[in-house]
């Protein structure tokens, strides 16, 4: 396949249509997995590109009080969002504490199996039943202040002192509900008795998501890190790979990143897809498919092997995906053999408004989840899941406790972390302090967005602000 090294310099005037029809002249996604010794299923064999217009886009979104606060009422109070896996309230009685800026909710998984969420806070003088988030157990709900307590199923059970209570009305008194929703082994809770059902919110996720048994896997890490920036600035720096270059060098051997594919596909679920295994379009040298099989960076570098070679008619990603089909299948007990070379090794990242990203891959099989923290709109928390494959025999892993990555720290400190992965989030995260400084320093009051790769950050704007003005 051709290589097409890219020139650095100034933009030229171009037309409209030039404008929205602007792509990397290096092979397309499509071109590469065509030449896949497995080819990917049919819901990798197509795209769904969008120009959504060329406007520079306004940066007080990021650090203004007041947008801040209107985001709370109409986006985090309005929207599904991710609490949990079901793994983590198996049983009756168990229970997660979820919370989104100062927000604060609970799921109880009920006797009949089905799981009930209510709003983190007692009816009595509002003090939060969990005071942290994570789980928990009990056959009740109670507060930790004066002691009054609810079933799990919200009822009312009982008031100390209920003397001095004659004016309440028990069966008035149950706990406030939130709507729960359940896909792919995710609970979902949305804080608005109307809105669309999950299934039509998240639409056409389901249906991609078909071919990939999402629900039949375990969390075997779970990483938090609180950064120092706007929730949507943290989450944009994964929207796109325009910054592969600058900010990850060692990535341009092995890593498309110009020529990734982008796709909007409604208004709360866009994809970006992006080839290992080959040379970076940036590349003045490219390398050969040995040297490139040899710099495949993956999502564990204990799978890969030294002793491979690549034989003539093959190439680094037939090699090695063939090789993490075994050595994975082995690991995790199950068979692989049905998936494509794509899904083995490439990049293939859902994001789901407004907060989660979601890899369906073998060999990078992350959840990332992005939630402001509190009121300051300057402060994310920033979670990784990696979502290994169920085995096929045996007792499925318990969910582990999140680890707290401190800002300064590195993410491959956290146990069970590939070093090489945990080098590139700390790269990521490391420009976030910097450009939410940059915004409020801003001159122009706006920032400028590549209309192809960086289509799903102006994607993501449009459909807060179509929040926001409802």
């Amino acid at each position: 396949m051709s290589h097409a090294v890219l020139e650095h310099g100034l933009p030229r005037p171009a037309s409209a249509e030039e404008i929205a029809s602007a792509r990397c002249p290096a092979p397309s996604m499509q071109e590469i997995v065509a030449g896949d010794t497995v080819p990917p299923p049919p819901v990798l064999a197509h795209e769904e590109p969008a120009y959504l217009g060329s406007e520079p886009v306004k940066v007080d979104r990021y650090f203004d009080q007041s947008i801040f606060e209107a985001e709370i009422e109409k986006i985090w109070k309005k929207s599904w969002q991710w609490v949990c896996r079901e793994d983590h309230i198996p049983e009756p009685g168990d229970n997660y504490t979820y919370e989104v800026a100062h927000l604060s909710y609970l799921v109880v998984r009920q006797e009949d199996g089905s799981v009930k969420g209510f709003v983190n806070s007692c009816l009595h003088r509002a003090t939060k039943f969990k005071r942290s988030e994570g789980i928990g157990m009990g056959d009740q709900i109670r507060c930790p202040y004066h002691g009054w307590s609810w079933n799990n199923d919200g009822s009312l059970k009982a008031v100390p002192c209920s003397w001095d209570f004659g004016h309440i009305c028990p069966s008035k008194m149950a706990l406030p509900e939130v709507r729960v929703g359940h896909w792919g082994g995710f609970i979902f809770i949305n804080p608005s008795p109307e809105g669309p059902s999950l299934e039509d919110f998240l639409s056409p996720l389901p249906e991609h998501f078909a071919h990939w048994d999402i629900a039949n896997r375990y969390v075997s890490v779970h990483v938090a890190k609180e950064l120092p920036c706007n929730w949507k600035t943290a989450q944009e720096a994964f929207l796109e790979s325009y910054h592969v270059m600058e900010t990850h060098p060692q990535l341009m051997k092995g890593v498309g990143d110009a020529n990734v594919q982008y796709d909007i596909h409604s208004d709360h679920i866009t994809r970006f897809y992006a080839a290992s295994g080959v040379n970076s379009p940036h590349l003045a040298n490219p390398l050969s498919e040995q040297e490139l099989l040899a710099t495949m960076i993956l999502g564990d570098q204990n799978s890969r092997d030294d002793s491979l070679t690549v034989k003539e008619g093959e190439t680094a990603r037939n090699v090695m995906a063939r090789h993490l089909r075994k050595v994975m299948g082995e690991a995790y007990q199950c068979d692989l053999s049905h998936l494509s070379d794509s899904e083995v090794i490439d990049t293939i990242e859902y994001h789901i408004f407004p907060n989660m990203v979601l890899f369906p891959g073998l060999s990078l099989p992350m959840a990332y989840r992005f939630r402001p923290i509190g009121s300051d709109p300057n402060r994310t928390l920033f979670e990784i899941l990696f979502l290994r494959p169920n085995p096929s025999e045996g007792r499925i892993p318990e969910p582990p406790e999140p680890y707290r990555v401190a800002e300064k720290e590195s993410y491959s400190s956290a146990p069970g972390f590939d070093a090489a992965m945990g080098y590139v989030y700390d790269q990521d995260t490391d420009n976030l302090r910097a450009q939410q400084e940059g915004f409020r320093a801003s001159a122009t009051g706006v920032q400028q967005l590549g209309n192809y790769q960086e289509v799903r950050i102006r994607h993501f704007q449009q459909v807060i602000d179509k929040y926001l003005n409802a």
